[in-house]
């Protein structure tokens, strides 16, 4: 959720997208989304999995991942453990900034500029490909607490609800699930 204490509101930081199923996202001006689909020339667009590994498992799954969201705050954090990572490279859609991405509930939905709406569905699991970007980078994106859980940091999916064009400097807002809040789990 965003941060109460936060000066400045929650924002989009940079929009992305490749036709390709290639690792990173080239940033673009702005994006457009398309309801029940995802966004729009992105290779992940689609009703249903469009992710090259859950394909193999059931081509008919429903597509949880249309929309993949990182915080630019990570990449701030990964900078200082002596990583280079950018908007796009780790191939999320939306780079948001003033946002607590996994302190969101199941179900959240988040308004992006003017029109669009996408509701989470849950936690991206990062994939050994990282390591290929860049060695160490995935022992940094999961991680485990004083509980022995393991700590996910490789963003959050959603589906696109409302349909929309999204640009970097847009605002973001929250739109909390009526009932029980509960935790993200991994899609």
């Amino acid at each position: 959720m965003h941060d109460a204490r936060a000066t400045e509101p929650a924002t989009v930081e940079s929009v992305c997208r490749d036709d390709r199923h290639a690792f990173s996202k080239p940033t673009v001006p702005e994006i457009r989304m398309i309801a029940g689909l995802g966004i729009e020339g992105d290779a992940h667009a689609g009703a249903t999995t469009q992710h090259r590994y859950l394909v193999v498992k059931d081509p008919t799954r429903a597509n949880l991942t249309q929309v993949h969201f990182m915080a630019a705050e990570l990449f701030d954090e990964l900078r200082e453990a002596g990583f280079e990572v950018s908007p796009g490279e780790l191939g999320e859609n939306i780079t948001t900034r003033g946002l607590d991405l996994f302190g969101l509930p199941l179900g959240a939905r988040l308004r992006l500029g003017p029109d669009a709406v996408v509701e989470i569905t849950g936690m991206r699991n990062p994939c050994s490909l990282i390591n290929g970007f860049q060695k160490g980078l995935m022992k940094t994106l999961i991680d485990t607490d004083d509980a022995g859980q393991v700590i996910r940091k490789a963003g959050i999916m959603g589906i696109v609800v409302t349909g929309g064009t999204v640009a970097p400097g847009d605002p973001i807002r929250v739109q909390l699930p009526a009932g029980e809040q509960l935790p993200l789990g991994v899609v």
